[in-house]
């Protein structure tokens, strides 16, 4: 049996795939891909029991064909190739050969039969989704997720599901981020899913800012989101999400209005004499001017001003200044707005003009 494509062809959805492969597995066959083909088109899928992925790329096949392969070995080898060389793939017996201009290059397979699956039960909720608008929703709130905590349920983000309305919301118990789409969603009930970490991060690499429909199906514990002729499919983390509503601030708030950028760039600039550990740093308030203070064990210590619109009373409050950055970081307004209550309370972000997406930060002792 033989493939023909160009490398090209190819290299884009190894690529696709390649991320969902763990380099380090505990059964042999999860290093390799499943590629199977018929009529000119080849299947590539790639599993670690939590994920999957399937996309397809475009070949000439003397026969239907159905075979597993290194995924880093074929990939490397892939990129190494020039650009739109062409390969050929020579199935015999339990070796594939993969040959392109002057070269060969041997590989083991192991048998497609033994490949698992992910095979969702049948889905009870469906629905379509413009492609640009979901990956907003991710890329807005998952830089908040918590990694490896105990709380299982906060490694991953939640997707609220309502009439009228797609919610993303992920924290790690010191922060917050909260994104709401409102477009029409057709389900039958109000609902929440937890996606794991993982697939979550692969989704955000998977998606673009296209316009185009994308379907997103959910069972008992699975969803299987298909974007043209690409599937992707996750276990769901089963768990009760946090009650998200009780952390935002409470009770009468003093607004504070900033440039996001100049405000960025203060705090990136403090935060090199921060203390590596728990990047303190140190906000003060009086009326329109934020002073920033930062300091490390080894007594060096920086200071900025920054000229904002506040007339509140003047206070102190600590904050992480790695949270401040990311939230600043996908905010897309030239002007952000806080929310600050006093010193030991959780301080809302939330960009100047729109309040679909909005960031809690808890306050830290310094």
């Amino acid at each position: 049996m033989k493939i023909q494509a160009n490398r090209d062809d190819l290299l884009k959805p190894l690529l696709m795939v390649g991320n969902v492969v763990e380099r380090r597995q505990t059964l042999p066959i999860l290093a390799n891909i499943l590629i199977t083909g018929s009529n000119n088109r080849l299947s590539i899928t790639a599993t670690d029991l939590e994920v999957e992925l399937t996309t397809s790329a475009t070949a000439q096949l003397s026969n239907d064909v159905e075979f597993t392969l290194p995924a880093r070995k074929l990939i490397d080898i892939c990129k190494a190739l020039p650009q739109g060389a062409d390969i050929t793939l020579d199935i015999d017996g339990e070796k594939v050969v993969l040959k392109s201009g002057r070269g060969r290059y041997s590989m083991g397979m192991l048998a497609a039969r033994d490949y698992p699956s992910i095979e969702p039960s049948a889905a009870s909720e469906s629905f379509t989704c413009p492609e640009s608008v979901f990956k907003r929703l991710i890329d807005q709130t998952s830089f908040a997720m918590a990694q490896q905590d105990v709380r299982y349920y906060l490694n991953g983000l939640l997707f609220e599901i309502k009439s009228g309305q797609l919610r993303t919301v992920a924290t790690d118990g010191h922060r917050l981020a909260l994104c709401d789409a409102d477009f029409k969603v057709s389900v039958s009930k109000d609902m929440q899913v937890i996606l794991p970490r993982k697939a979550v991060i692969e989704l955000s690499r998977l998606l673009t800012d296209s316009d185009d429909e994308i379907t997103v199906d959910i069972s008992n514990s699975h969803v299987r989101i298909t974007m043209g002729d690409t599937s992707f499919t996750s276990k769901l983390i089963d768990g009760r999400f946090p009650d998200y509503e009780r952390v935002m601030p409470q009770g009468d708030t003093h607004p504070i209005a900033a440039d996001k950028e100049i405000l960025k760039q203060a705090l990136t600039r403090t935060s090199i004499l921060s203390n590596e550990k728990y990047r303190g740093i140190r906000f003060r308030l009086t009326e329109n001017l934020l002073h920033l203070q930062a300091h490390n064990p080894e007594q060096d210590e920086a200071e900025e001003e920054v000229e904002i619109h506040y007339t509140g009373p003047e206070m102190t409050i600590g904050f992480n200044v790695g949270y401040l950055l990311d939230v600043l970081s996908v905010i897309g307004t030239e002007k952000v707005a806080f929310a600050v209550v006093d010193s030991n309370s959780s301080t809302l972000v939330t960009p100047s003009d729109t309040s679909d997406s909005r960031y809690v930060i808890m306050p830290m002792r310094l």
